[in-house]
């Protein structure tokens, strides 16, 4: 799961990244509206945690905005002012969640997976599948043949992204930009490393050894059988 966290408070900021790529989310930050606005415009993500008091463009306008142009993630709002108006105009925005500042970490991630529980729900209820392969989004189980595959939260998320892109063919950069944070990127060495664990656990499962195909000079793809 990848989220994106606008928040312009430095240190508040680095906590949250730490707790939510801790508790084994992908995480971008950026630290004004007008970042978070070309960020979540140009990537896909799962959840926005987005603050109200902004510079550049406030949380209020950035969250009508990416409403007005039919981005449906969800967002939960941040803000260290607790009024039902505040409230309203936050939910009236486009928002799906509130909470004010200071707030419990422990309430703010339950709050966070309830918003992923409802967004897999409407989104993705039924089970990714590939041959004989199938990966649920919203447990992050992973079978094939009906045999558990245990996959690492990075394994996971690349996995999940093959999936749903069927038999395009994905390059480094692709899987780079989708399934690592901005201030995380890996070398080509560390996303090959992936691929070979991932390829491994996949075929001790009983799939096929090239189920994930290299296209020289090109990227990867799932296997047509």
């Amino acid at each position: 799961m990848r989220i994106l966290l606008v928040e312009d408070d430095l240190q508040l900021g680095e906590g949250l990244a730490e707790a939510l790529t801790d508790a084994g989310y992908i995480v971008d930050w950026a630290t004004d509206g007008e970042m978070g606005l070309i960020q979540a415009t140009d990537l896909t993500y799962d959840l926005m945690v987005l603050d109200v008091m902004l510079p550049k463009i406030n949380g209020i306008h950035l969250c009508r905005r990416l409403r007005d142009a039919g981005k449906r993630l969800p967002i939960l709002m941040l803000t260290a002012r607790d009024t039902n108006t505040d409230k309203v105009v936050g939910l009236d925005a486009g928002a799906d969640d509130y909470v004010v500042k200071p707030f419990d970490l422990l309430e703010l991630l339950a709050r966070l997976r309830a918003l992923l529980r409802r967004g897999s729900l409407s989104e993705t209820s039924t089970l990714l599948s590939w041959e004989r392969l199938q990966l649920d989004p919203a447990t992050h189980e992973v079978f094939y043949d009906k045999v558990p595959i245990r996959l690492t939260p990075k394994e996971f998320s690349i996995l999940e992204l093959f999936l749903r892109s069927g038999r395009r063919v994905l390059s480094r950069t692709v899987l780079i930009d989708q399934c690592w944070s901005m201030d995380a990127l890996p070398d080509e060495e560390t996303v090959k490393s992936h691929l070979k664990s991932l390829r491994h656990k996949l075929r001790k499962a009983g799939a096929a050894s090239d189920f994930i195909e290299t296209v020289h000079g090109v990227g990867y793809q799932l296997k047509h059988f």
